[in-house]
């Protein structure tokens, strides 16, 4: 059986070059997500559990927070799949909104739901996850598992490290969160975060409660960011192509152990 040949790395040839082409199938999703959401206008990004069941009452409430926010002109982007997904999209399909599904490829079957005005796919749940965050005004976690407790902590993270500018985050149940919620209060302040960051989202029990969080929140001026540092774009304004704000390179000085900063690295 012939040997793959490798480079002076160690590295099979072929893999390499289908590394190399890979890059052309990331930037296609990329392309593909900024030319169909570029005129969405004002958009809420909603998250939550694929396996809710119409008869769960976490159901009708997501499909009710879908048709508030398409009737206060707020266009709405979910993960395109069952469940809280699908009622959210139904419930501002219905109102005659704008229902925005960003649906991902998986090993085991997948169905997008039918109550899409825009549907798109991905392969790659990070160009994906970069749709969820570019568009959005705000954020609206339903009860969900492992994908919505990633998508809640990625967006908060952004938000804390003014990456991205700070909108409302709600998290709707008071129920299903109080744990989490506990938790963080009792755990991350302020050794891990600081106090002021646990209130970066407001939780709540009723999808009327929901959009008017989402509503009400003027959105406060932005921290003035460190320039560019080498970038093209700079300044507190800069924003790079996926959303996300510039800042400084981080510095190499040389110690053995660097100063703990107040304001989050990742």
């Amino acid at each position: 059986m012939a040997k793959i040949p490798k480079d002076v790395s160690g590295n099979q040839l072929g893999m390499t070059c289908q590394d190399s082409w890979r890059v052309f199938r990331i930037m296609a999703e990329f392309v593909e997500g900024f030319e169909s959401l570029a005129g969405i206008g004002p958009a809420v990004s909603v998250f939550g559990s694929a396996r809710t069941r119409p008869q769960d009452p976490d159901y009708p409430a997501a499909e009710k927070c879908g048709r508030l926010l398409a009737e206060a002109g707020l266009a709405v982007v979910t993960g395109g799949g069952p469940g809280i997904m699908e009622a959210v999209n139904k419930g501002a399909f219905e109102a005659g909104g704008t229902s925005v599904g960003c649906n991902i490829t998986l090993p085991h079957e997948q169905e997008a739901n039918r109550y899409q005005t825009i549907t798109l796919d991905f392969h790659y749940f990070y160009a994906r996850k970069v749709m969820f965050v570019k568009y959005a005004s705000a954020f609206i976690c339903f009860p969900g598992g492992y994908g919505t407790l990633d998508e809640f902590f990625e967006t908060i993270t952004l938000i804390q490290t003014s990456k991205v500018d700070p909108v409302p985050i709600v998290l709707f149940g008071s129920k299903h969160w109080a744990g989490l919620v506990e938790w963080m209060r009792q755990t991350l302040p302020p050794n891990f975060i600081n106090v002021g960051d646990i209130d970066l989202f407001r939780v709540v029990d009723s999808p009327e409660a929901a959009v008017e969080a989402v509503k009400e929140r003027i959105e406060p001026e932005s921290k003035p960011l460190p320039s560019g540092d080498g970038h093209p774009i700079s300044g507190a304004a800069a924003q790079s192509g996926e959303g996300t704000r510039y800042g400084q390179r981080p510095k190499r000085p040389g110690k053995n152990h660097l100063d703990s900063p107040e304001t989050p690295q990742q």
